[in-house]
């Protein structure tokens, strides 16, 4: 089989982290653009990158990208994909997608266009006149931006952040991948302690265990394309194999949360357990006017609460001034805190020997690293 073409739509911010991650799963070509990172390879790929990826949100199959200034185009450019590679005479192909500063501006009147047209050729090459639909999922995805169109097939199904172990979450959780991407910027290792005063829920702790044991976030999930007569089901079975045994069972990561929010700390414990990690996640009561730097060496990694609201925004200073007060430098230590406030430093104490642009969702936020000690 010829290659596959593949995109992996990402956080803005991450596109770096995730071409690096692809590229140490072995996967060919991989390149990164803005908000989504290109590679191709056999479905072997897109079983290890669905299983395997942190920072992804999805892994889509790239089935084409052209020029578009008319319905015509459309249709013509859509019918021209081998859309019978994928999708078998039965099964359920939707279509949704977006349409940005382009002629074509109609979303409801391109999902029709692309409907038709990919109907036409799955009707001609499997020589049937009404497509039944009543199979596996092969959810069609478009996006037209600046009369440029791309045309994906997503393989996941829901979202790569959803690992399948937050049902229940406390409120304002971070995203899971945008986590994995606060662990990975600051280095934990399969030897680090990990600290999280504000644990919520625990997906910055949960994050952090999975990637010191370098657990496959997708281990306890299953993907749409799992379900596809198109896609060998051995393929996902070598490649759930290959995850397993690259497991580190002798790390000797361990992390602490705490909370004043008792419901937040039984969740945090609750999630670990169900993410399989619940021997490596510590979590207690505490307020942060009460942390201290016990151990010999942590680091910290936090999503502090924050507001809009006048009032919420100055509790939140409040506890930026507590956290530059209780967060010492010290060797050993480092401290890792996303905040979209632009006072943040100014509040806290002292500026960040690092900062990083990230995105929480559609807030636009800093990661604020410290690790160097008082000279």
């Amino acid at each position: 089989m010829t290659k596959i073409q593949f995109a992996a739509p990402c956080l803005m911010g991450l596109e770096g982290l995730c071409a690096d991650e692809l590229k140490r799963l072995e996967i060919e070509n991989v390149r990164a653009e803005n908000g989504r990172v290109l590679f191709e390879g056999g479905f072997n790929a897109l079983a290890r990158a669905n299983l395997c990826s942190r920072y992804a949100e999805r892994i889509q199959i790239l089935m084409g990208e052209f020029p578009v200034y008319s319905f015509e185009d459309l249709f013509q450019g859509v019918n021209r994909l081998p859309w019978e590679e994928f999708i078998g005479e039965k099964d359920a192909f939707p279509v949704k997608g977006h349409c940005v500063s382009s002629k074509l501006s109609s979303v409801p009147d391109c999902q029709k266009i692309i409907k038709k047209s990919a109907a036409k050729r799955l009707g001609s090459k499997s020589g049937v006149s009404w497509l039944e639909e009543t199979g596996s999922l092969h959810q069609i995805q478009f996006l037209i931006i600046k009369d440029k169109c791309s045309i994906l097939l997503d393989t996941s199904g829901a979202g790569l952040h959803k690992r399948g172990y937050r049902a229940n979450s406390a409120a304002a959780p971070i995203k899971e991948t945008l986590a994995a991407a606060m662990a990975d910027l600051s280095r934990v290792r399969h030897f680090s302690t990990v600290i999280d005063p504000f644990c919520g829920s625990g997906t910055i702790l949960i994050e952090s265990a999975l990637k010191a044991l370098n657990i496959a976030p997708g281990l306890r999930r299953g993907f749409a394309a799992e379900k596809w007569g198109s896609v060998p089901s051995s393929v996902w079975a070598v490649e759930r194999e290959r995850a397993m045994d690259s497991i580190n069972k002798d790390a000797e990561f361990q992390a602490f949360g705490c909370d004043i929010d008792p419901e937040a700390v039984a969740l945090t414990l609750e999630n670990a357990k169900k993410a399989g990690v619940e021997n490596r996640i510590h979590a207690e009561v505490r307020d942060i006017r009460d942390f201290s730097t016990q151990p010999e060496r942590a680091a910290v990694i936090c999503n502090p609460p924050y507001g809009e609201r006048l009032l919420d925004m100055q509790q939140a200073r409040e506890l930026y001034k507590i956290m530059g007060n209780k967060f010492v430098q010290k060797d050993g230590w480092s401290y890792s805190i996303i905040s979209p406030d632009d006072s943040f430093e100014d509040t806290f104490g002292r500026p960040a020997d690092k900062r990083r642009k990230l995105y929480n969702g559609m807030i636009k936020c800093q990661l604020y690293m410290y690790f160097r000690r008082n000279k």
